[in-house]
């Protein structure tokens, strides 16, 4: 996810860009036409950014969580100061001949000249856990968890706000706006009419305020939900809200229809359907929770929704139209995958398979020959089933075992099949912790390179025209390029490196993640 942004001119072209600091990911940053560019500290611990300063001087200074102040310039990154290069810091302020800068768990500290001065509670600050930083003048406030701490020179000049949880801070020439957790943004006078009057909160505004800004005369509150405005009367109106954003971000299957809606199922919630303005319906019960895995079959104009609580059919405005549990024939209430065939459809489930077709329902496990009854995944072509499992990969031909493929007997690395996607006749099957392997018509097991470690996530694939795309635990999106034949990680700064759910349509590639959904055109991914 993003967690600063910045605007300035690129340290390298002199020219105006966006900059947004990530969690985990680096820098990334967006020139004045719109391309992209995602920089990356070599130590991975330096990546975590949490506050982001472009000065004057041209180069941008960059907060990190665990590597202090990284400076970036024409000669690329590296610490600003030895003696900074460390500590958590979460804020930054200041011009290039003195630079403030606040942590998280050291106070405040003063950087001019070359040297350090650092202030902390022993100095009269409120507490050395430090939350928020403005700098007005040669006014310095630094907000904490207990209140706020005025700074002249150098030195505590009193403790406006006292008792506050200062998350953000925004300061004019005459007054201090302080944006709090749970009690809203309080105003504190800085003039000499009226020194430290303080105006509470407002009954309707903003709380859990994260960032204060103002632009052109106007101040701006952003919190998770919206940006806030304070109007000149002094209230504070929503600005921007999100247009009917999904209710969750731990999203576990996707599926984009024919009408290009997008249905996202969440871990520990129902699903939403997003027809790409807002959330056109939401569905939840106690069967549609913690989703597996959705499936659109065209015939029958219905989804299908597989879940931690059974089987659930929809129709294309969200309506329940069947639900099937373990009493109803599954082999379980747990499915893990579904794929629908003609005349019938299959479910997966920890405890085998369980197929449906005019001759109604029928079990498949281990006594018939399948790997394991543990299945995560199937794939389905013509009469040919595919089910990955705990144990490995069984092949079935109109509904009998035909082959099964483990460490023991093939090239297979990891027992453990996670997902599966058919692209140009051949089967790339995932595996969690051996990447993917690809399994050809005539029965052939092909391993790739560098796949060692590779954790692809259950029923986290998709196939595009040219590409197949697998999401992985910790290193974002695995993508295989036909034309060249070889797998790259797409180094794009999605909102989380676990990728947990895929869908491609019209060019389009959406990637779940356990940190919200990204949406991008196919051509503007970059790789590594």
């Amino acid at each position: 996810p993003l967690t600063a942004l910045a605007v300035g001119l690129d340290p390298r072209e002199s020219r105006p860009a966006l900059f947004a600091g990530t969690a985990g990911e680096g820098l990334l940053i967006v020139s004045e036409d719109g391309r992209m560019e995602l920089v990356r500290a070599e130590e991975q611990a330096a990546r975590d950014i949490e506050a982001l300063l472009p000065l004057s001087d041209g180069r941008l200074l960059i907060g990190t969580q665990q590597r202090g102040v990284v400076r970036y310039d024409a000669a690329g990154m590296g610490p600003l100061d030895d003696a900074l290069a460390g500590g958590h810091v979460v804020a930054l302020a200041g011009e290039p001949e003195e630079i403030w800068i606040a942590t998280l768990d050291d106070g405040l500290i003063r950087y001019h000249g070359g040297a350090i001065e650092r202030i902390d509670d022993h100095s009269g600050l409120p507490d050395k856990r430090l939350l928020s930083l403005a700098v007005q003048g040669e006014r310095v406030f630094a907000g904490t968890a207990v209140g706020v701490a005025e700074l002249v020179d150098g030195k505590l000049a009193r403790t406006p706000a006292d008792g506050f949880f200062a998350s953000a801070l925004a300061a004019s020439d005459s007054t201090l706006y302080v944006g709090t957790l749970e009690e809203g943004i309080a105003a504190v006078a800085l003039d000499r009419a009226r020194p430290g009057a303080l105006e509470r909160p407002a009954a309707q505004g903003p709380s859990d305020v994260r960032q204060l800004a103002e632009l052109d005369q106007t101040l701006y509150a952003v919190t998770p939900e919206a940006l806030w405005r304070r109007e000149a009367d002094g209230d504070w109106r929503v600005a921007v809200e999100p247009a009917g954003g999904l209710r969750d971000r731990n999203i576990s299957a996707l599926r984009v229809d024919p009408g290009g809606r997008v249905w996202a199922g969440y871990f520990d919630k129902g699903l939403d359907i997003w027809d790409g303005t807002g959330v056109a319906a939401s569905v939840e019960d106690d069967v549609i929770y913690c989703v597996n895995r959705l499936a659109w079959d065209d015939e029958r104009a219905t989804m299908a929704v597989a879940t931690a609580n059974g089987l659930a059919f929809l129709d294309a405005a969200g309506g329940v139209k069947q639900v099937l549990r373990r009493a109803d024939g599954l082999m379980a209430d747990h499915v893990t995958d579904f794929v629908f065939r003609p005349g019938g459809w299959v479910a997966a489930t920890p405890a085998g398979l369980t197929f449906f077709d005019a001759g109604g329902m029928r079990g498949l496990y281990a006594l018939h020959g399948l790997v394991n009854n543990h299945v995560y995944t199937l794939g389905a072509q013509g009469q040919t089933l595919l089910t990955g499992t705990l144990g490995g990969l069984s092949v079935l031909e109109n509904g009998v075992v035909r082959k099964s493929y483990t460490t023991a007997n093939s090239g297979l690395r990891h027992n453990w099949i996670s997902a599966l996607a058919e692209f140009r006749g051949d089967w790339y099957v995932g595996t969690y912790g051996a990447g993917v392997v690809r399994l050809r018509p005539d029965g052939r097991l092909e391993t790739f390179e560098d796949m060692d470690g590779v954790e692809v996530n259950p029923n986290a694939m998709a196939v595009s025209g040219s590409r197949v795309y697998a999401g992985t635990l910790d290193r974002g999106l695995l993508v295989y390029d036909a034309d060249s034949d070889r797998w790259s990680f797409a180094t794009q700064g999605f909102p989380s490196p676990n990728v947990t759910a895929l869908a491609y349509q019209a060019e389009t590639l959406y990637i779940g993640t356990d940190n919200s959904l990204a949406r991008i055109t196919e051509k503007d991914l970059s790789f590594k």
